[in-house]
This record gives structure tokens, C-alpha cells and sequence, in this order.
């Protein structure tokens, strides 16, 4: 349960702090949160993290889909592992299907967190990393390798 649950919640603030950003935001448009810290920047980014491969966009649909498909396919899987190992995948699809949702919408991912000194990101890039973090941190923790699926 905690599998779905994480996912919806990543999903729903994601694409709710998009819609805030696309409709009180012009591109480029930007609103201080802290001056000279934070600051909520609307970017629209054709790549992956840091515009990296811009305007490749089908490939990321196709790399995206893969994951969420394979979710799907070991739900079973999944839903009997520890809730951690849950929250972690659940950060990484929630994630790639809020940005999934911007590429087949828009053709580009809505970014707006801007920290000044670090590429503009979104909540769904923030649950990516948090799920690839959490992931890695669980599997070195594992006594006995990271056959995670072994249950």
C-alpha cells in the first residue's frame, strides 16, 4: 500500500505546483523566496537533468513507460517488500510519470525550483533522486546482497 500511496501523493504535488507555476508564472518569469537563495523560476526544459540529451524527447516517454510498466508488472513484487524499498520505487515512478505527463503534454518538463547556484528542478526530479538515494542506501544496507526480490 505504501507503494501506491507514495506514488499518487509524488504525482499530485508534482503536477499541482506545475499548474501553479504555468498559470502564474510567464517562462522565464521568476519570484523570490529567499533573495539570493531561492526562488521559483518557470523554465521549460527539453532534456533530462541539467538539459542534458535536449529535445530527445521520445526516447525519455520510451525509458519512462519501460519503468512504469515494469511497476505495474512486478506490483506483486513490490507491495511485499519493506515500506522503505517501497517509498523508494514509489519516489522514482511517481517522479518519472510527473515528468511524463509534461513531455506528452507540453514536449518539455515544467522545472521551477531555482536555487541559483544549481540547475532549475521540479518536485518530480527531487522524488527521483530521493528514490535513487533511498534505493542505494537500502541495498548497501542488505546483509545479503541486493536480491531484493527474493520474497
Amino acid at each position: 500500500m505504501v507503494f501506491w500511496t507514495v506514488t499518487l501523493v509524488i504525482l499530485l504535488v508534482d503536477q499541482g505546483t506545475k499548474y501553479l507555476v504555468l498559470t502564474n508564472l510567464a517562462v522565464w518569469q521568476s519570484i523570490p523566496l529567499v533573495p539570493g537563495l531561492v526562488q521559483f523560476t518557470h523554465v521549460q526544459n527539453p532534456g533530462a537533468a541539467f538539459g542534458l540529451l535536449a529535445d530527445w524527447t521520445w526516447l525519455f516517454i520510451l525509458v519512462t513507460l519501460t519503468v512504469v510498466g515494469a511497476a505495474i508488472f512486478l506490483n506483486r513484487h513490490i507491495l511485499n517488500l519493506d515500506w522503505q524499498f517501497q517509498a523508494a520505487l514509489a519516489l522514482e515512478v511517481g517522479g518519472a510519470i510527473g515528468n511524463l505527463i509534461d513531455r506528452v503534454r507540453f514536449g518539455h518538463v515544467v522545472d521551477f525550483i531555482d536555487i541559483l547556484v544549481w540547475p532549475v528542478f521540479n518536485i518530480a526530479d527531487m522524488a527521483i533522486v530521493g528514490g535513487a538515494l533511498l534505493l542505494g542506501y537500502k541495498l548497501l544496507r542488505m546483509s545479503d546482497g541486493p536480491s531484493v526480490l527474493k520474497k
